[in-house]
């Protein structure tokens, strides 16, 4: 019996020892290399300075969608290579009045809202089609889950602010109206997957850039 203990409590070290020698302190990504379903391949450690753990990309807003009259900006892994592998991520939101995040989705993060500034309607629609929005005032956070389509805009007559966080570096982003009407689908097939007529479709893809 006294064998068996020491050879198991043997083994759990002997991996204990692996499993640390495995970990490193950080990864920061090599973006000349390319992007891979687990991230970017790591730059030498050696080479790493305190810049690579500092982005100052949010401290002003970024360019202006004049289409949703609001501009976004990430500070994902493409943007801030210390990200890589720690599984946390940024955004900033800007809204003009009556700006608006149209219905969206990442695919690999849940999201948390906290708005800095002005009124920011939010919102999601569970997978059993139930609807969850809120009014957020400064201060106030909302928990997107991961996965689920959800929105943002503007709920008051002044300009408004807002940061998500995300539990990836990098969360994905597929916004509905551009994957419907901003593509080659075929405008016939769109009219009967969404039910709307022909005049309808061809309006919203000369609008998102669409084809067919």
């Amino acid at each position: 019996m006294q064998r068996l203990i020491f050879l198991c409590f043997t083994l759990f070290t002997l991996q204990a020892q692996i499993i640390n020698a495995l970990v490193q302190d950080f990864c920061i990504a090599d973006l000349s290399g390319p992007e891979t379903p687990s991230g970017y391949t790591c730059k030498p450690s050696a080479n790493a300075t305190a810049s690579d753990f500092v982005f100052t990309g949010l401290r002003v807003p970024g360019p202006k969608i004049a289409l949703i009259k609001a501009s976004v900006s990430p500070a994902f892994t493409a943007q801030f290579p210390g990200l890589n592998g720690q599984g946390v991520s940024l955004l900033r939101l800007d809204f003009d009045p009556k700006g608006v995040i149209p219905l969206h989705t990442h695919p690999g993060a849940a999201e948390l809202l906290l708005v800095t500034q002005g009124f920011v309607v939010s919102g999601f629609i569970s997978t059993a089609n139930q609807v969850y929005v809120a009014k957020l005032q400064k201060g106030d956070s909302m928990v997107i889950p991961q996965g689920l389509l959800h929105f943002q805009i503007n709920g008051g007559g002044n300009a408004a602010v807002a940061f998500a966080s995300f539990s990836s570096e990098a969360p994905g982003l597929q916004i509905t109206d551009f994957a419907l009407f901003g593509n080659s689908l075929p405008s016939d097939i769109l009219e009967k997957v969404t039910f709307l007529d022909d005049a309808q479709v061809k309006k919203l893809k000369a609008a998102l850039g669409g084809t067919g």
